[in-house]
């Protein structure tokens, strides 16, 4: 396929679909089961909307389709930014708002997303089969119920002793507040671990912030010293704890496979 139909996000250009419709759109083409906008911030999604117009400058299998985390996220987004770069399609891609969730963020790179895909579409993908492309990873959509066998109709049952109903009632009462304790305290365990992931995403951040500055001045020789310190103590792994498996093989793989594809192709 020639290279890509570019397309400019404005109010009066963009094509007013409903949230459902366009959570519906991406259902369709990649058999998937997404129930609202903000899935769409991991970026699994939009690489593989590019694999199946461009499939020779997205690498697939690196996608994290089950991804959970932010940096899983990032990653996700970075493989769909260098795709864009191989094809030269001219948008900004706001990465660190777009993992965050939030709708407004993602609604809006979706409506463009839409008429970019849309323009650029020619129709010659209908064998593409989404699920086997990306391994069966992803929330994929759940096929239709099979219907159940006719079931015999239950006997008759005789009206409950005095005693027997208030035995019941008692044991009502007790299974009512042994309920309200439970959740209790999971709502209070819950509150616990959303503060953790919050508190978790602004350190991670931060640490991120700091390693950018030092790839920046790794090559100033009165910062190297310094420097090197920093990156040996970030990069630093203890027994039992070291660098995510989603990585596979972190950044700097990553990034070198991706130079390597762009050498051959010229």
């Amino acid at each position: 396929m020639s290279l890509p139909i570019n397309v400019t996000s404005t109010s009066n250009n963009m094509d007013t679909l409903s949230r459902n419709e366009l959570i519906g759109f991406i259902n369709d083409c990649l058999e998937l089961n997404y129930s609202k906008v903000e899935q769409m911030g991991s970026g699994a999604a939009y690489c593989q909307m590019i694999h199946i117009l461009w499939p020779s400058k997205l690498p697939i299998k690196k996608v994290k389709f089950d991804a959970k985390l932010e940096h899983v996220f990032i990653n996700n987004w970075k493989i769909l930014q260098d795709s864009f770069k191989k094809l030269h399609i001219d948008k900004d891609v706001p990465i660190q708002k777009l993992v965050k969730g939030r709708f407004q963020d993602n609604f809006e790179f979706l409506q463009w997303f839409y008429k970019f895909f849309t323009i650029n579409d020619s129709g010659e993908h209908d064998n593409y089969d989404a699920v086997g492309a990306r391994g069966g990873a992803g929330l994929i959509k759940a096929a239709p119920p099979t219907r159940s066998p006719a079931k015999k109709p239950p006997p008759k049952k005789t009206a409950p002793s005095a005693a027997a109903v208030s035995n019941v009632k008692r044991s009502g009462s007790n299974n009512n507040a042994q309920v309200k304790q439970l959740e209790a305290n999971v709502n209070e365990l819950t509150l616990t671990v959303e503060g953790l992931e919050k508190e978790r995403d602004f350190y991670f951040q931060k640490l991120r912030d700091i390693e950018v500055i030092c790839q920046e001045k790794e090559g100033d020789e009165t910062f190297t010293p310094f420097v090197a310190q920093i990156i040996e103590v970030l990069y630093a792994t203890e027994d039992g704890f070291g660098p995510a498996e989603d990585e596979e093989g972190g950044e700097a793989e990553y990034e070198a496979e991706a130079e390597e594809e762009e050498q051959e192709e010229y």
